[in-house]
């Protein structure tokens, strides 16, 4: 990087609008980088009707066993109104199953479906190759920095 560049990105110096380059902030190059994986993520899932949220979803759903929407929303930090419309489409495809939470009628629990269940057991190594295709040619040092880097940032809101 050279020295202007590196001057742009110290947090204690003042920028002016020209030394401002949009391509090099912290926003653009996540949002390429997420557009990147998205596009990754279609052409290696070993699904082709399945999105990335509905997979992380079923991971979720996966992983409690039977759970609210709630649950799921506090746990992938994807919004209310999306995850319903998630949870639709997974119902609709047959890939989980609804039923009423025996301690509260009114409270509609999700489970995975045998079929559901079944697509993630195809699923897993499918996102294994995903990532390590997203990752591309990051060195070890480099996938861990990168990893804690980022739950650094999205802890750091809280």
């Amino acid at each position: 990087m050279n020295g202007e560049n590196a001057s742009s990105l110290d947090s204690n110096s003042q920028t002016d609008s020209n030394d401002y380059i949009f391509s090099e902030q912290v926003g653009h190059l996540l949002r390429k980088a997420y557009q990147r994986h998205m596009m990754i993520f279609q052409e290696l899932s070993c699904e082709a009707n399945l999105t990335s949220p509905q997979f992380v979803a079923l991971c979720t759903i996966q992983s409690m066993g039977s759970c609210s929407i709630t649950d799921i929303v506090t746990a992938t930090a994807v919004d209310q109104a999306t995850m319903r419309g998630v949870v639709e489409r997974l119902k609709s495809k047959g890939w989980i199953d609804l039923s009423a939470d025996p301690n509260d009628k009114r409270k509609v629990m999700i489970s995975l479906s045998e079929s559901g269940a079944a697509l993630l057991d195809k699923m897993i190594p499918c996102a294994v190759d995903i990532t390590e295709a997203t990752m591309g040619s990051l060195n070890p040092a480099e996938r861990v920095a990168l990893i804690y880097l980022l739950k650094k940032m999205n802890d750091s809101g809280k």
